[in-house]
């Protein structure tokens, strides 16, 4: 496949997980990826295994501006253009209900899942695609769609990068698409709490029957980015395995 052959992706929060799935899906497409992770280590091997002809990457903080403007600058330098913009990188330090959790750890939720994720937006629309058009999309969750006990705060925080989707699509349109993606648990080191151990208990009220795989992810990001999506915009597709049929998250 070679649907975004030519294209430059940033992809934050991709040195494993969704986010290097999706990495691994757009240049299988013919894309070039810049990636985002906090880990070193972990980005250069993440860029081994995709390809350095195709990817490079730039380790920091989502959330702080002089990081923001390294990897938008990487793009540009590197491969000369920057045409998708995919929002991945999520943070949930604390379970437990929205009473108990302390402020600071509320802020800091809301500046790595919402505010970055805006951030991110502005960088990428004055450095490429107010001129020149793009398409963004932003992970979003399941637990931004229905009360998720335990994860509350997260779920707060992911209804509100829907709503930002909504909002982006219907300012930046018609030359830049934004939607997002809303997943249930996928089998990822950041999830891991959420099914470690309890697989198939957890798994039971999916119609599919398992939890999801990167992958699963990946392939519908790819689509949403694509011009197969021309005339998709403000949407969030939810990737379930069908448990939100069933009432659960």
């Amino acid at each position: 496949m070679s649907r975004l052959q030519g294209k430059t992706a940033i992809v934050t929060g991709a040195s494993r997980g969704i986010g290097y799935a999706v990495a691994e899906r757009l240049v299988a497409e013919g894309a070039n990826v810049v990636i985002t992770a906090r880990g070193e280590d972990a980005l250069k091997e993440a860029v081994a295994r995709l390809g350095t002809e195709h990817a490079t990457y730039v380790a920091g903080k989502a959330d702080r501006p002089e990081h923001q403007d390294e990897v938008v600058a990487a793009a540009l330098d590197t491969f000369g253009s920057l045409d998708l913009m995919v929002n991945n990188t999520g943070i949930n330090p604390a379970y437990g209900s929205l009473l108990d959790i302390e402020t600071a750890v509320s802020r800091k939720i809301f500046e790595v899942n919402v505010i970055a994720a805006l951030e991110w937006v502005k960088k990428v629309h004055a450095a490429w695609m107010k001129e020149h058009g793009g398409s963004i999309v932003n992970i979003a969750s399941v637990a931004g769609l229905r009360p998720a006990p335990g994860i509350a705060m997260y779920g707060v925080s992911k209804a509100a990068v829907i709503h930002l989707t909504e909002e982006l699509a219907v300012e930046l349109g018609p030359g830049i698409r934004v939607n997002a993606v809303a997943p249930a648990v996928v089998k990822t080191q950041f999830a891991q709490a959420l099914y470690a151990g309890r697989e198939e208990e957890v798994s039971r009220p999916y119609p599919l029957k398992r939890l999801g795989e990167p992958d699963d992810i990946a392939g519908v990001v790819s689509f949403l980015l694509s011009d197969d999506a021309g005339w998709v915009t403000g949407q969030t597709v939810t990737i379930d395995g069908g448990v939100l049929l069933t009432g659960g998250v």
